[in-house]
C-alpha cells in the first residue's frame, strides 16, 4: 500500500497556453538569429537590409501568434463551484458519472463546456453522453446535449478535449449544471496477469484522485465502487475513506487546473471479462414477410490468463467457486416474437441452450461446449428469424426504411468491431443509414440463388462497441414492387420450360431402325 498522499503536494499540471510556448521558442530563435546576421551587417555596411528583415520577421510574428491569442483572450472564463465522480468498477466495463456546476466568471458568453481526457483514457473511451439538470431537486430531469471531440490542440501532457455544445449561452455571472456519463473498456489490468484455475482474478485500475479539467475547480469529490470489500491496496491520497465496497477520495477544495494525483485500485473482479474481438451480422430482408439474423461471434476471455492444464473433475466438484474467474454461459436478448432460433459453431448444432419468448423480448441463455478461462476463446453462430412487418415500415414519400437494434444482444460484452451488413432486396436503390452515432458505410454486391443482378448490402462498422450502443438505426431505400415478381415468373418459366421439355422428350422418337 502507498504512502499517504499530502493533499499541498497535489501540484497542478503546467497550464500555459501551448501557442504561447510555441512563440516564446520562436522569439528566442528569432533573437539569436537577428543578433548574429546583426554582426555579419555591421561588418558589410548593409544595414537598412537587416533592419528590413527585422520588420518582415515581426510582422509574421504577429499575424500567425498575436492575433489568435488576442482573439482567445476573449474566450469565456468558465470555474466549476462543485464536482462529483462516480466510478462504477463493477464489471470489466467501467461506467463514470461526472456531475459538474459550472459558472462563468469572464465578461462574455459561453456557449461549449470542455471535458478533458488524459491520452490513455480518450483510447479506451468507448461511449459519452451529457445532459444539463433542469427543475427542482426531486423533479430533476435532463435535457440531452450535443458531445463532440473538440478540434482544440492537446492540452498539457496530451491532455484530450471533448466540447458539450449548450442549448443556449451560459451568460456572465450565470450557472448551469451538467451529468456526464462515459464508458471506459481494457481499462482494466490483471496482476497476477496468469492465474491457476481455482485462483480468483486480481486487477489493477489506474486513475486520478482528483477531476482532470481545464477549469478551476472549487470543490470536488470521486468515489469508486469495486464489486467485492476484498481490496488488496489502494493509493492514500488525503483525505481517503474506503467503507465496504466504496472507496471515497476527497472532498478537495480550490483546485487549479489541470491538477492530476495517480492513484491505483488493485482489488478482486471474477465477473466475465467476455470480449467480442469480430462480430458479423448479417440482416437479410425479404418483402414476402421474414427478417433473417445471422451473427458470428468471436468471443474471447480477457482477463487473467490461465496458468496450468484444466482439470474438468475440480472444476465440477468446487462449484460454485471452481473457476470463479471463468464463464460458462451468457445470456443474449433477442427481439420478440423470434422463430427458427438455432446456436451451433464448426463441429454443429449445440444443444445447451435455452429460449424463453415474451411479449417485449426474447432471452436466449446459451453455453458455449466448454466454459471460458483467461486467454481462451470460442467461435459460434446465433440465427433466427423475426417477422418482416415489425420492423420495416414505409414513408411518405414511398420510400421503405428498416428500424433495428444496433450492437451486440450479449448483455456486459465489449465488440473490439463490429460489422452491420444489410442485405437489401434485389432492384433496391438509394440505400441509406441514420444512425445516432458515427460509423464507417460502404456498399457492397451479394448474389443469392434467383438473383439476376444481385443484392445491394449496406455494411456497417464500428469498433469498441458496449451496451450503451444498443440502440435503433435506421436504413432507407427505394424499392419498386415490380420487382417482387420477379423471382415468382423465374420460377414459372423454369417449370415450364422443364415441362416443355419433359413433354418434347417424350414424343421424340430416338429409336435406330433400318431406312
Amino acid at each position: 500500500m502507498s504512502n499517504p498522499i499530502s493533499p499541498h503536494s497535489l501540484q497542478p499540471i503546467s497550464n500555459e497556453n501551448p501557442r504561447m510556448l510555441r512563440l516564446k521558442k520562436l522569439l528566442d530563435s528569432t533573437a539569436m538569429l537577428l543578433n548574429l546576421d546583426s554582426a555579419a551587417m555591421e561588418a558589410s555596411g548593409r544595414r537598412p537590409r537587416l533592419l528590413l528583415q527585422i520588420c518582415l520577421i515581426f510582422s509574421t510574428l504577429i499575424l500567425t501568434f498575436f492575433s489568435p491569442v488576442v482573439r482567445s483572450s476573449s474566450t469565456p472564463e468558465l470555474q466549476i463551484l462543485s464536482a462529483e465522480r462516480r466510478v462504477d468498477l463493477s464489471s470489466h466495463i467501467i461506467r463514470v458519472s461526472l456531475t459538474l456546476k459550472v459558472e462563468n466568471v469572464g465578461t462574455s458568453p459561453a456557449s461549449e463546456i470542455l471535458l478533458a481526457f488524459s491520452p490513455a483514457q480518450v483510447d479506451h473511451l468507448a461511449w459519452i453522453k451529457a445532459g444539463a439538470l433542469v427543475g427542482k431537486k426531486r423533479k430533476k430531469s435532463s435535457l440531452p446535449l450535443d458531445v463532440k471531440p473538440s478540434n482544440i490542440l492537446d492540452g498539457p501532457n496530451g491532455t484530450k478535449y471533448y466540447s458539450v455544445f449548450l442549448t443556449s449561452q451560459l451568460g456572465s455571472g450565470e450557472s448551469v449544471s451538467l451529468e456526464v456519463l462515459y464508458v471506459l473498456t481494457h481499462s482494466l489490468e490483471p496482476f497476477p496477469v496468469e492465474i491457476s484455475q481455482s485462483e480468483s482474478q486480481l486487477v489493477y485500475f489506474r486513475d486520478s484522485a482528483v477531476i482532470l479539467s481545464p477549469y478551476h475547480i472549487k470543490s470536488q469529490e470521486t468515489s469508486f465502487r469495486t464489486p467485492t470489500n476484498k481490496v488488496e491496496s489502494f493509493t492514500r491520497v488525503v483525505p481517503a475513506d474506503r467503507s465496504g465496497t466504496e472507496l471515497k477520495y476527497g472532498p478537495y477544495e480550490e483546485r487549479p487546473s489541470y491538477s492530476y494525483s495517480p492513484v491505483i485500485i488493485h482489488f478482486e473482479n471474477n465477473n466475465p471479462f467476455a470480449v467480442v474481438e469480430e462480430l458479423v451480422r448479417e440482416i437479410e430482408i425479404s418483402h414476402w414477410g421474414n427478417l433473417q439474423i445471422t451473427d458470428h461471434y468471436k468471443l474471447a476471455h480477457a482477463g487473467a490468463r490461465q496458468k496450468g492444464g484444466f482439470s474438468r473433475v475440480e472444476y465440477q466438484s468446487n462449484q460454485p467457486f471452481g473457476g470463479s474467474a471463468s464463464f460458462k454461459h451468457l445470456l443474449a436478448e433477442l427481439p420478440p416474437r423470434v422463430h427458427s432460433v438455432y446456436y451451433r459453431d464448426d463441429i454443429g448444432n449445440i444443444s445447451s441452450s435455452r429460449l424463453r419468448i415474451g411479449a417485449k423480448k426474447s432471452e436466449l441463455l446459451i453455453e458455449p461446449r466448454y466454459p471460458l478461462f483467461g486467454g481462451w476463446k470460442a467461435t459460434f453462430v446465433i440465427g433466427y428469424g423475426v417477422p418482416v412487418h415489425d420492423y420495416l415500415f414505409e414513408s411518405a414519400d414511398g420510400s421503405r426504411y428498416l428500424n433495428y437494434n444496433f450492437g451486440c444482444p450479449l448483455a456486459e460484452t465489449v465488440v473490439d468491431k463490429l460489422t452491420i451488413k444489410v442485405v437489401l432486396p434485389e432492384g433496391s436503390e438509394d440505400p441509406s443509414a441514420v444512425i445516432p452515432f458515427q460509423v464507417e458505410q460502404r456498399l457492397e454486391k451479394k448474389h443469392s440463388y434467383l438473383d439476376v443482378v444481385g443484392r445491394t448490402v449496406l455494411v456497417l462498422e464500428k469498433k469498441n462497441v458496449v451496451p450503451d450502443h444498443n440502440s435503433p438505426f435506421q436504413v432507407h431505400y427505394k424499392f419498386n414492387p415490380v420487382f417482387m415478381l420477379a423471382e415468382p415468373l423465374m420460377l414459372v418459366l423454369g417449370f415450364f420450360l422443364l415441362f416443355v421439355a419433359s413433354i418434347a422428350y417424350l414424343h421424340m422418337d430416338i429409336a435406330i431402325r433400318k431406312s
